[in-house]
């Protein structure tokens, strides 16, 4: 009998640290948002919420970036300056995702956080005053008019329901 010699088997070491991928360690920060680093800045900017294709290709233009460039080869000037530029954008008014500002009269443009919560107190508004739509969305029912009969049954019992059966004696 000869012997084999047995390869060692790759197993992970619990006490070896974590190594994160290139991926995960080019992840650029920009207004509380990750962005991957390998992604053009163009592309990457949309990963914010608020940020449109058409906002994020003005950006690129009206702050003569390079759209091909990467987002990691940013340098933190200019990381500060698109965080400006989209603190108070210089766009058309068109291209503002909040126009006429039912409180202000204002048009701005919202991005992270502050878009989410405008977005809750319009719905919240809207349920108060018992609007249609404010109605359609406390019953959890579509609010821009998309079909019912078919769609949005979710948490719903559908079908052939199972009559409790009766103690046998």
């Amino acid at each position: 009998m000869e012997k084999t010699q047995e390869k060692p088997r790759a197993e992970k070491n619990p006490r070896m640290p974590f190594k994160p991928s290139e991926e995960e360690e080019s992840l650029v920060r920009i207004l509380q948002t990750d962005i991957p680093g390998n992604k053009n800045i163009y592309t990457g900017l949309t990963r914010i919420k608020g940020v449109s294709w058409s906002i994020s290709n003005a950006i690129c233009n009206i702050l003569s970036l390079d759209k091909s460039k990467k987002i990691k080869d940013l340098n933190e000037k200019d990381k500060k300056v698109i965080e400006e530029f989209l603190s108070s954008p210089k766009i058309p008014e068109f291209m503002m995702n909040r126009r006429k500002d039912l409180e202000t009269g204002k048009s701005e443009h919202l991005v992270g956080s502050d878009l989410d919560l405008k977005k809750e107190f319009d719905i919240k508004r809207m349920k108060k005053m018992k609007s249609y739509r404010g109605i359609r969305h406390s019953t959890g029912q579509p609010v821009r008019g998309q079909r019912t009969r078919s769609h949005f049954r979710q948490n719903k019992s559908v079908g052939v329901m199972n009559k409790p059966k009766a103690d046998k004696k």
